[in-house]
């Protein structure tokens, strides 16, 4: 992370003196300006945050008091064993990672942070290497750079307000691209894996403070691959109806988990508050890791560093039927989300594209299958104190280019 961050400040520093030098009066002035309001907007960004943090990790403190979690992670033990065979069946990582795939499924991406950040504490618990990523850190990481998606509820929504005439028309080739990118990221961390070696130490084992008991076994498999064929059962359900069910999603989790734990006797009051006190913490800690790469992102795209990388990469990847825009839109989701979710805003309403043509669908599925994946990385190993990040963000980065090129794909095939 420590050449990343160097990198990206470099870049924009070194872009903006040759243009001040060379009769681009103010480039440095305007690095300064935006460098300090990407410092200023940070903080509130954060606090933008405790909100939501304090809302969904109640609601999986009061699950993971009721038992849903554990439960959860038996019922997908067979499944998710295979993706991270380091992480024992049953421990409380693969519940809460599971929660936060799901919540990316149904396109809860402010969900699915405050879950993605408990797993990730999770993990920390049996990462040998606590300022360094572990396999299975890198390789959450690189997933929730993928993000599997049924229904992507912003893009859907921004298209309706577009005046589209079908607002759901991306779900489809966003499916298809997230499950690629998905199925490329879990090989790109495994085989990248091996070469950036973790250093050598001593393994830790976790204590059992936390878990008294010994656990449950895992349940049979059979259950696990009934629950993957409900989840695509539902694939057809939200490809014609996800507009209108994608309203029923927070208020639906909300009362399950809540009456799921008063079922179980749980203090869900008193738990929820817990937790919610947990995700006020937590929005306060990550905010030096927030600051230090937005402000890194925010001098890269003023400097004019970012389309000086982008447009030639344009150039080459026309004849591929990729126009430009696209490849701006993915370049700049990569950093940042509402950078991104702006440039979108603006395509849908100009009149030369429009939320209906197969560029605006393009673009709708590029920003539906890809994840800010800076903004992941420093939040998710922020929370938990990680500052080599080894292969993950390679992972992550081939996850995107995949992503790109499998919703191109995705929109030839089901919008052409």
């Amino acid at each position: 992370m420590n050449l990343v961050f160097f990198v990206l400040i470099g870049a924009a520093v070194v872009v903006a003196a040759v243009a001040e030098i060379t009769g681009g009066s103010g480039a440095m002035a305007g690095l300064s300006t935006a460098a300090l309001k990407a410092a200023e907007g940070a903080v509130p960004l954060a606090l933008g945050l405790v909100g939501v943090m304090a809302l969904f990790l109640g609601l999986m403190k009061v699950a993971e008091e009721a038992g849903m979690i554990r439960a959860t992670a038996r019922l997908l033990a067979p499944l998710m064993g295979r993706l991270f065979p380091q992480v024992p069946p049953t421990h409380p990582a693969m519940g809460a990672m599971v929660m936060n795939v799901a919540a990316n499924l149904l396109g809860l991406g402010n969900a699915a942070t405050p879950f993605g950040i408990r797993a990730m504490e999770h993990l920390q618990k049996l990462n040998p290497h606590k300022d360094c990523a572990s396999d299975p850190q890198a390789l959450f990481l690189a997933l929730n750079t993928a993000s599997v998606t049924i229904l992507p509820t912003s893009v859907i929504t921004l298209r309706a307000a577009s005046g589209s005439a079908n607002p759901a028309a991306v779900i489809a080739p966003t499916l298809a691209a997230t499950l690629v990118s998905a199925l490329v990221a879990i090989t790109a961390a495994r085989l990248l894996a091996p070469l950036f070696p973790p250093p050598p130490a001593t393994p830790m084992v976790e204590s059992s403070e936390e878990d008294p008991e010994p656990p449950p076994p895992p349940l049979p498999a059979a259950y696990g691959w009934l629950a993957l064929a409900a989840l695509i059962g539902i694939i057809p359900l939200m490809a014609v109806h996800g507009a209108e069910l994608g309203h029923w999603i927070v208020p639906g989790l909300m009362v399950g988990v809540l009456g799921y734990g008063l079922t179980q006797r749980v203090k869900i009051y008193e738990c929820f508050v817990d937790g919610a006190r947990e995700g006020f913490a937590i929005a306060v800690r990550i905010i030096p890791y927030l600051v230090a790469i937005l402000v890194a992102i925010a001098m890269l795209r003023q400097s004019g560093a970012l389309d000086m990388i982008l447009a030639p990469l344009a150039r080459l990847t026309a004849p591929l039927g990729i126009p430009p825009e696209a490849l701006t839109m993915a370049g700049l989701r990569s950093l940042s989300g509402s950078g991104s979710f702006g440039l979108l805003a603006s395509y849908m309403n100009d009149p030369a594209i429009g939320p209906d043509s197969f560029t605006g669908i393009l673009l709708g599925t590029i920003y539906g299958s890809s994840e800010t994946t800076f903004y992941v990385l420093a939040v998710y190993f922020g929370a938990v104190g990680i500052r080599r990040m080894r292969h993950a963000l390679a992972a992550g980065l081939i996850a995107d280019l995949a992503g790109l090129l499998a919703a191109v794909a995705a929109c030839v095939a089901f919008v052409t």
